[in-house]
This record gives C-alpha cells, sequence and structure tokens, in this order.
C-alpha cells in the first residue's frame, strides 16, 4: 500500500522540477529582453548624468518599461509648446541609446500643473490638456528629424489630470510639468 502512494508522489516531484522546452525558451526569452532593458537604462544614466544629479531627469525601470522623466523647464520654457535648447540638448544625448533599441515604440507623454493657461496661448491651447499634447508632439517631431523612425514614436497628451505631486505648492507644481519618454515592446 505505501509503495501505491510513493511512487506517485516520486513521479509527481521528479515531474515538477522538469520545464518543457517552450516555457525554458520564454524564460530564456525573459531573462534577455530585461538584460537589454538593463544595458539601455545603464546607457541613459551614463548619458544623463548630470541632468540626473540636477534631479532634472528621473530613469526607471518598471513592468518592462523604461521611463525617461524630464521635469519641468529642462524641455520647454514657461508659457511655450517648443522645446527649447536645453530640451534639444538633452534629447540629443539620448538619440544613439533610442536608435539602437528599433524593437521599443517611444512613447512620449506630456503633462502639466493646474494653472490655466496665461492670455498669450489661451487662443492656440484653450486648456493644459491641449497644452500637453502639443509639447508631446513637439518631442517627437524633434526625434524624428533626428532620424528615430515614426512608426516608432507615439504622442500623448494628460493635461493636469496625472499629477504626480499635489497642485498646492510651486515644488508640486513644477514636478507635474514633466514629459515622459518610455520605451515599450512593439508589441504594446
Amino acid at each position: 500500500m505505501l509503495s501505491r502512494i510513493v511512487v506517485p508522489l516520486a513521479l509527481v516531484a521528479l515531474l515538477g522540477g522538469c520545464v518543457s522546452q517552450g516555457k525554458y525558451n520564454q524564460e530564456v526569452a525573459q531573462v534577455d529582453t530585461l538584460s537589454a532593458q538593463n544595458k539601455t537604462y545603464q546607457a541613459l544614466n551614463a548619458q544623463l548624468q548630470n541632468e540626473i544629479k540636477a534631479d532634472q531627469v528621473r530613469i526607471k525601470q518598471l513592468q518592462g518599461r523604461l521611463t525617461v522623466t524630464m521635469i519641468d523647464e529642462i524641455v520647454f520654457s514657461s508659457g511655450s509648446a517648443e522645446m527649447n535648447a536645453k530640451g534639444r540638448e538633452t534629447l540629443g544625448k539620448i538619440i544613439g541609446t533610442l536608435q539602437s533599441v528599433p524593437d521599443k515604440r517611444i512613447v512620449v507623454r506630456g503633462y502639466t500643473d493646474n494653472e490655466p493657461i496665461g492670455a498669450h496661448l489661451r487662443g492656440r491651447y484653450p486648456t493644459n490638456w491641449e497644452l500637453s499634447t502639443a509639447r508631446a508632439s513637439d518631442v517627437v517631431r524633434f526625434l524624428q528629424a533626428q532620424g528615430i523612425d515614426p512608426k516608432r514614436l507615439e504622442a500623448a497628451g494628460y493635461g493636469e489630470y496625472q499629477p504626480v505631486a499635489p497642485n498646492d505648492t510651486p515644488a508640486g507644481r513644477k514636478e507635474n510639468r514633466r514629459i515622459d519618454i518610455v520605451l515599450v515592446d512593439m508589441a504594446f
């Protein structure tokens, strides 16, 4: 009777340690993807070292995505939808790295604080939503002009509706005025 119980348990334990070739290949591909993403992360950190030290740029890896966040006036002057010289210079530092990952889509996300649009821009951008979209589109146009395949580019504006800090202080509003450049798999 004991052998009838032990043999099936031993068989289950033995088979439990086996992995199908498909599962193995999937795990190897996942490790390769994470390794490539880590290499890209390290390259971006090296290229943007000064901006990271000045807390103008943040880079994070999360859930298979790599996000470069550019805070406030490093990319756009206050009340402007056109990139400033510092923004073009900063983005220029990472063009090579962005080109080196052709299997990634580049999603540019624009965000604003909740302050109303100034009178000089209100005619063109009635709300922060339009302003954030215009800023994301300006970054996309710049990346395309620098040789990034436009099929890999996407622009989205979120206005004031996804804050990362309270909008009741100047420091919080500064955190909310940002551009995210997100690298995602082309399949997503």
